[in-house]
């Protein structure tokens, strides 16, 4: 089964790297460079996973997790922030607002790719283990 990402990343360079790194693990991978692209793309077609930079253009990183975590549809969307920020209310703000992961850039992208992977498939015994 192939699994959608969304990016939300106003950074042209890392759009690409995100991408490359992505594609290349198998994953389809759509972009979106501001908030509002991000609530029209998640409304268009739920991804599986949204990898969500802070620093937006218009409307911040916070307000769309919020709106996607609002959205019904969405409950099973896992969310990965990204920030240039590492202070830790940064952190607790976006996990208090439904993030699954906080990554503070500069970032290894196969790290990223690592933790996107285990976050849409985690392992079998993780799922044997909650069978409900």
């Amino acid at each position: 089964m192939t699994h959608t990402v969304l990016v939300v990343e106003d950074e042209p360079n890392i759009v690409l790297s995100l991408q490359f790194i992505l594609k290349q693990a198998g994953f389809v991978v759509r972009v979106a460079r501001d908030a509002e692209q991000a609530l029209r793309a998640v409304d268009e077609y739920v991804p599986d996973l949204v990898l969500l930079d802070i620093m937006l253009p218009r409307q911040n990183g916070f307000m769309v997790c919020e709106q996607i975590r609002a959205n019904p549809a969405c409950r099973h969307v896992k969310i990965i922030m990204l920030s240039a920020k590492s202070r830790e209310a940064d952190k607790e703000r976006a996990m208090s607002l439904g993030a699954d992961e906080f990554v503070t850039k500069p970032f290894s992208t196969r790290e990223l790719s690592r933790m996107v992977r285990e976050i849409i498939s985690p392992p079998k015994s993780a799922q044997s283990a909650n069978p409900g």
